[in-house]
Parts: structure tokens; C-alpha cells; sequence
């Protein structure tokens, strides 16, 4: 009975079993190589082989053919059609081995000859090519049958019969072995390469993932400090012929932010240097920061106040980090499209297994809304409306999500926007 090869039992796939096993296959084959290269022409010298085999096997008995009657022509004949049927052995062996059998029983029921080379061919080609087991069974059951028969064996055992019947149980089992010996081997290749194929798939989802995080930061990073630098800038040139000190206040305040978004632009792109190149990068900003952020932003818009609950030093790092962009995220649109008359409300708070953000504004504006607006979920009117064109909210939105929360981003009743989002603790690491 075929034994069960051995399947891992982790979740991971061991590839390494897998080679291990294609590796005992022999590199070089001389002798295989020629007849898997030409199956055809292997299939016809042997069947001629099989022929001068049977040939010299009736001269040695004695049973010579002069072919000079009709019995001698029915032997020979049978003799020819038996051993040149292994021509479709590979394709058809269970009809090849009836072919088989029938000549050698059309020349036992009283022909001047008796048996032929092609069935020791015929039994190996049943076991190794022949895919039904039932076939394959009935098949080499019929030949031990017929040569059991033929040598007496079931009445008379001898030593020679016995061996006889052995040696055609062990032909069509040899065959049959190396079927599953090439069976075993092509699962394994098919499942080497589909293991292959799904590591890079996988290293490919990867890639993707990391481009798409990469680029989500940069989103984040660059939206934030460019919005504050435009307002900055903008009341730097308000006020530069009336208040030149101020103005150039404000315009320290822009070369920082601009500094301070290049540092961190260029601690993101780090991670796509070589490992040889690589700088130490600074640490991914967390709640903990948040209070510098909230109190940059307020040189823009100083009516911002911020409202900290619960136990936020045991947030997991990654739902920290989502946490901080999204309140940046959410500031940052605030700049873009309120103004700095905007009053603004954030609150960041840790209730049970689950962190509550919501960042809300009263709407008051002294700008008409830019055209890239990226605000709301539903058409409404003013700072907030104009066309979602924008990737902030979606941003905000998938962040929340890949954490297993949700967030939900929609204008209020007095004409401001808020965003509320829900992030789960209980299952993030540190």
C-alpha cells in the first residue's frame, strides 16, 4: 500500500521539506533521458525487441516457424500483433495488455507456439501508465490467472511456476510503484511552484501595502505643514508693510514648519534606502504629541481647545499613530477651508477598549472655500462644501478601518464639520 507523504502541520507551508525532497532526484539520467525525449521511437524498439525476443525464445524451445502453413502464419501473426501493440502502450495500456492476452490465448488453445515477450512489457506498462485502478487490478489479476493456468501452478505447484506467477505480480508492480513515484514528485513540483508563486504574490501585496502607507503619510505630513506654511505666509503678506515684526514672526513660523515637514518627508523616505544606507529614523509621533501639534496649529487658528481623558499611555503604537494623523488630518482641513476664525474642538478620549476621537468646528469663515475642498460625506453649503476631490476623509477613513474601527465625517446642523472615529485598543501592539 502507497504510503501517506508527509504533509506540515503548521499553518506556514515548509517549503524546505519540499525541496528536500525534489533534491534526491537524480540530476543526470542517461538512460531516461533518451526515452522521455523520444517516447515513439523508444515505444517501436521495443516493440521490435519484444519481436526477435519472441522469435528466439520459440527457437531455443524448438518450436521453429518455416511458415509454410496457415498455423505458422497464425502464430506469427499473433506473435506480431502482440509484441507491436506496445506502440500505444503509453496512451492505452489497459487495452494494449488485453491485445496482450489474447494473442497468448489464441496461441495456447493449439497453435505450434507458446507465449510472448510483450507481456513482461505490457505488465509494466498497465502499472505505470494506466491511471483506473480497477482496470489496472483486473488486468494483472487476468495475466497471474492465465500464467497460473498455463504453468499448472494451481494444481501442480513448482518452483519455476511459482516464480513465473512471482515475476508477473512483480513487473506490473514495479510499474506500478514508479507511477507513484512520478505521481509524488509532480505534487510536489506543482506544489513548489504554487508555493513560489504565492510568495510572490504575497511580497508583491507587500510592496503595495507599503507604498500605499508611504504614500498615506505623505499625505499627512505634507498636507498639514503646507496648509500651515500658506496661512502663515499669507498673513505674513497681510501685514508686512504695517507690522514688519510680525510679519517676519510669521515667516520664521513658515521656514520652521517647512524644515520640520523636509525632516519628517525625509525620515519617511528613509525606510526606501538600502539597509546599508539607512539612517536611524526618528520615532512615529503619538498621542503624547499631540499637544505640540494642537499648539502649532493654534498660531493659525487660536481657538482651539483640546480635551484629553483616560489612560492614553497604554494605547498600542499603532492605534496611537492613527489617532495623531487623524487629528492632524482633521486640523489640517480645518486651516485649508475654515480660516483662522474657526473655533475648534478636539477631544481624544480612552473609554474601556476603545479610543474616541472627534475634532468639530463651528464653521465661521472670513475665506471662500478653496476649489480642492476635500470636506463631507453629503453636499451641504459653505466653508465645507464645493467638490470631494480630495483624499483626506478617505485616508482617515482607511486608517480606522485597517484597525478594525470606523469613522464617520459629516457637517453639522450649524454649518461646521465634524469627524468622529472609533478605534479599538484591546488587540493593538506596541
Amino acid at each position: 500500500m502507497r504510503s501517506r507523504p508527509h504533509t506540515p502541520t503548521s499553518d506556514t507551508p515548509d517549503t524546505s521539506y519540499i525541496h528536500t525532497e525534489l533534491s534526491k532526484r537524480p540530476v543526470w539520467q542517461p538512460i531516461r533521458g533518451p526515452f522521455e525525449r523520444w517516447p515513439h521511437l523508444t515505444d517501436l524498439l521495443l516493440a521490435i525487441l519484444a519481436l526477435l525476443l519472441t522469435l528466439l525464445m520459440w527457437s531455443r524451445t524448438g518450436e521453429v516457424l518455416a511458415l509454410q502453413s496457415l498455423w505458422d502464419v497464425a502464430a506469427f501473426q499473433c506473435g506480431f500483433i502482440g509484441c507491436f501493440a506496445l506502440l500505444w502502450r503509453r496512451t492505452h495500456p489497459w487495452q494494449v495488455h488485453t491485445v496482450v492476452l489474447a494473442a497468448m490465448l489464441i496461441l495456447e488453445l493449439g497453435l505450434p507456439v507458446d507465449g510472448i515477450v510483450a507481456l513482461a512489457f505490457s505488465l509494466y506498462a498497465l502499472g505505470r501508465y494506466e491511471a483506473n485502478t480497477r482496470a489496472t487490478f483486473i488486468g494483472v489479476i487476468a495475466a497471474i490467472l492465465f500464467v497460473a493456468i498455463d504453468q499448472n501452478t494451481l494444481v501442480e505447484p513448482t518452483a519455476g511456476g511459482t516464480v513465473t506467477v512471482m515475476l508477473v505480480w512483480a513487473l506490473w508492480y514495479i510499474g506500478r510503484r514508479l507511477r507513484f513515484r512520478g505521481e509524488y514528485l509532480r505534487l510536489l513540483e506543482e506544489r513548489a511552484d504554487y508555493l513560489e508563486r504565492e510568495r510572490n504574490a504575497e511580497a508583491e501585496r507587500a510592496v503595495a501595502a507599503e507604498r500605499t502607507r508611504i504614500a498615506r503619510e505623505m499625505h499627512d505630513v505634507v498636507a498639514h505643514q503646507v496648509s500651515l506654511m500658506t496661512v502663515q505666509a499669507g498673513a505674513a503678506r497681510a501685514i508686512s508693510r504695517n507690522n514688519p515684526e510680525a510679519a517676519s514672526e510669521a515667516l520664521a513660523a513658515v521656514e520652521t514648519a517647512g524644515r520640520q515637514a523636509m525632516a519628517e518627508m525625509r525620515d519617511l523616505l528613509g525606510v526606501l534606502r538600502p539597509a546599508s544606507d539607512a539612517a536611524a529614523l526618528a520615532p512615529q509621533p503619538d498621542l503624547d504629541d499631540l499637544t505640540a501639534l494642537i499648539e502649532k496649529v493654534r498660531l493659525v487658528v487660536p481657538k482651539v481647545e483640546y480635551d484629553r481623558q483616560g489612560d492614553l499611555e497604554s494605547v498600542p503604537t499603532s492605534v496611537s499613530l492613527a489617532a495623531y494623523r487623524i487629528v492632524q488630518e482633521s486640523l489640517t482641513n480645518v486651516v485649508k477651508h475654515v480660516g483662522s476664525k474657526a473655533s475648534v474642538y478636539v477631544s481624544v478620549k480612552k473609554e474601556n477598549d476603545c479610543l474616541s476621537i472627534r475634532v468639530c468646528d463651528d464653521g465661521h469663515s472670513t475665506a471662500e472655500p478653496s476649489g480642492d475642498t476635500k470636506f463631507g460625506d453629503e453636499p451641504s453649503t459653505g466653508p465645507h462644501s464645493g467638490p470631494h476631490t480630495g483624499h483626506g476623509i478617505a485616508g482617515m477613513r482607511e486608517r480606522a478601518e485597517l484597525l478594525g474601527g470606523h469613522l464617520h465625517a459629516g457637517v453639522l446642523a450649524h454649518g461646521g464639520f465634524e469627524i468622529t472615529a472609533q478605534l479599538p485598543t484591546a488587540t493593538g501592539g506596541r
